[in-house]
Parts: C-alpha cells; sequence; structure tokens
C-alpha cells in the first residue's frame, strides 16, 4: 500500500528506475489518495497513483498510454514494493474531456523526486472538488475524504457548481442536493 510515509521512498525508487530504463524526463498530474497523502491533507493508505496527464509547458496534456520505459520503471518499483500491478495508471484522464476546475493549474503543488521525476500534486480544493464529484458518483471512502477535507459552505458551493458542469443532467442535479441535504447543508442545496 502507498501512504504518506513511504511515498517519498517509492516516488525516488520510481526515478532511478526510470534512469536505469533509459527514460526521459517526465512530470506527471497526480490526483486522489496520493495527492492526499502527498500533502499530508488526508491520512490514508491507497493501492495507486491517479495521474490525470503530463505537465507540459503550463499544461495538463493526455498521456494516453504511458511510454515503455516508465512501464519497464513502473513494474520494477511494482516488484519492488509489492504494489498492485495497476499501481501507477491514467484512470482519471478522461477527466481532461469533461473539464477541470478553473484554477487548478495555478494550484499545483510541485515536488521533484531525483533527475527524472517531477510530480504535481492537485490542491486541497481541487481535491474538494474531485471528491464531491466521487462522493456523488460512486460514494465510499470519497465521502470520508471529500468530509476530512473539512470544506467550508463556500468551498462545497464552488465545488457543487463545478460539478454540475461535469453533468448536466437533471438527475445528477437532484443527486447532488439531496447529497448535500444529507450531510447537514441544506442552506446550500437551496443555492444550487
Amino acid at each position: 500500500m502507498i501512504e504518506s510515509k513511504n511515498l517519498e521512498l517509492i516516488f525516488t525508487a520510481l526515478d532511478r528506475q526510470i534512469s536505469v530504463s533509459s527514460g526521459a524526463r517526465i512530470s506527471l498530474v497526480v490526483c486522489g489518495g496520493t495527492a492526499l497523502a502527498a500533502l499530508q491533507l488526508v491520512a490514508r493508505t491507497t493501492k495507486d497513483v491517479d495521474v490525470l496527464g503530463s505537465f507540459k509547458k503550463g499544461q495538463i496534456v493526455k498521456i494516453g498510454v504511458f511510454p515503455e520505459w516508465l512501464k519497464a520503471a513502473a513494474a520494477k518499483v511494482e516488484r519492488d514494493f509489492n504494489l498492485p500491478a495497476d499501481w501507477l495508471n491514467l484512470g482519471p484522464e478522461s477527466q481532461l474531456d469533461t473539464g477541470l476546475p478553473k484554477g487548478l493549474l495555478k494550484r499545483l503543488v510541485k515536488k521533484v523526486y531525483g533527475n527524472f521525476l517531477t510530480i504535481f500534486f492537485i490542491s486541497r480544493i481541487d481535491q474538494i472538488h474531485f471528491k464531491l464529484y466521487a462522493s456523488l458518483d460512486r460514494g465510499g471512502y470519497h465521502v470520508e475524504d471529500l468530509f476530512k477535507l473539512n470544506p467550508s459552505e463556500v468551498e462545497l458551493l464552488a465545488a457543487s457548481r463545478w460539478v454540475l458542469t461535469q453533468d448536466v443532467s437533471v438527475g445528477f442535479r437532484m443527486i447532488l442536493i439531496s447529497f448535500l441535504k444529507k450531510h447537514g447543508y441544506e442552506k446550500l442545496a437551496g443555492k444550487i
């Protein structure tokens, strides 16, 4: 499992393996549980690193498929740290098609893990946006993560407005309103 206490070791090992695999410098944008742990926003473990894309010239760009040298490097880290086969994945990359919260690029938190690997973690406010969306879509630990971030009513309103751009259906709006009411945000639900 991946958690804040071994995150540095895993990413430093990945940097070394990129070097051994004759790889190139790469900057990845990471969200989800790994970003929560890296920024010490929520103390929890995760089984994977969710990559939104690569960071190039001030933009997040789709990767599509990881380069072979990165796959080889990740496979060695998987073996060495006993991680799942898809521990480094592009699961959330489709989010680039539907849009990111306004200002996300300016709020990215950069961490360098050696000569080859730089990670840009999404910020707390952007995690609130993503976690609200995931809470409505999948529930479970996403709801716990959302409320551990202790969002203010203003932050939750901004996140609510953003999630409504991700699914514009009336049904989804009703799910959002019901979720807010269930969690004690009746006043906020009235603004949606």
